[in-house]
């Protein structure tokens, strides 16, 4: 459902809320090894993020990305927009041009719907909550085996 920049982003952005809960700021080198992913690619999805505001980052011997009070309203939809665009929400599914509540194309309706509960799940919890979840053990962020 998610491009892979989009899922590696997702589990790089809730394991910084894990380390900022705990005061911490971190490296892409760490938030890769802990994801599962290829270091150049996060950390280049983490520089896009920094440019968009979902996370911050400093320089320097004591630097590393984190998140505060600034992005706690922030949603996995925020994040979902944020990486891979609005197109999962808007647009026709089948790709017409004019495809509305007067001119549906054939799985319009269908997709409506489909789209208010995915916008809903998106929107429920914040990232900070998710991390929340991960760091009470709740849910998890990367395989277990």
């Amino acid at each position: 459902m998610f491009s892979k920049a989009c899922q590696y982003g997702i589990k790089s952005v809730i394991y910084i809320w894990k380390q900022s809960l705990n005061g911490s700021k971190v490296g892409a080198k760490e938030i890769a090894e802990h994801i599962h992913a290829p270091e150049p690619f996060t950390a280049k999805i983490l520089q896009d993020l920094v440019r968009k505001d979902i996370v911050s980052s400093q320089k320097g011997p004591t630097g590393g990305f984190y998140v505060d009070e600034d992005h706690e309203g922030l949603t996995l939809r925020d994040l979902v927009v944020a990486i891979d665009g609005d197109e999962l929400f808007v647009g026709c599914t089948l790709g017409l041009k004019f495809c509305s509540e007067t001119n549906p194309c054939p799985v319009h309706f269908d997709i409506l719907k489909i789209r208010t509960q995915l916008q809903e799940m998106l929107t429920k919890k914040s990232l900070k909550e998710l991390a929340m979840e991960v760091e009470s053990g709740d849910t998890v962020l990367a395989r277990l085996a």
